[in-house]
């Protein structure tokens, strides 16, 4: 393997580690490492699958629920805003998708624990109360995204500069 896909692989791979470790309640690098491979790798079936199966073997670690699907769905569109950002890799970019990813992964995932959990009323009503009781958490995804976002990319965009053969698409 190549520095460049050695070194992607392992970012993903430490977010895995993380999300087993202790940390802050919702402050998460998962959709970051979503976004980030959507934007760096080579090939888009490399793009998903990596990510899906650090979350799978940490999720093993974790414990199974009933959202998966929905959280990996999330994932998954994540890593293609991040086709969108890998066009044209610039701050802007990275920001609209980590704030376009925070708010999709808030939605999805709400709404997942509405519509398959029993801790709400069925219809609208139920789903604005699952809504509602996820916003106190958002403040906290939404600076672990951004965080690991300006993390990740800054650190990928200081090796590309600095190791231009290593790193070459």
């Amino acid at each position: 393997m190549n520095p460049r896909l050695t070194t992607l692989i392992s970012i993903i791979a430490l977010c895995a580690l993380y999300r087993v470790l202790p940390h802050p309640w919702n402050v998460s690098p998962v959709a970051a490492m979503a976004l980030f491979a959507g934007a760096h790798f080579q090939t888009r079936a490399m793009a998903v699958l990596v990510p899906l199966a650090a979350m799978a073997v940490s999720d093993l670690l974790l414990g199974l629920h009933p959202t998966l699907p929905f959280v990996y769905g999330a994932l998954v569109v994540t890593v293609a805003l991040g086709f969108w950002v890998g066009k044209d890799i610039n701050p802007a970019r990275v920001l609209a998708g980590s704030l376009s990813g925070s708010l999709l992964f808030f939605f999805v995932t709400n709404a997942a624990v509405w519509l398959v959990g029993d801790f709400y009323p069925a219809g609208i009503n139920g789903l604005w109360q699952a809504l509602a009781a996820g916003v106190p958490f958002f403040q906290y995804t939404l600076l672990g995204d951004l965080v690991f976002n300006a993390l990740f990319f800054g650190l990928f965009y200081a090796l590309e500069r600095h190791f231009p053969k290593q790193f070459a698409h």
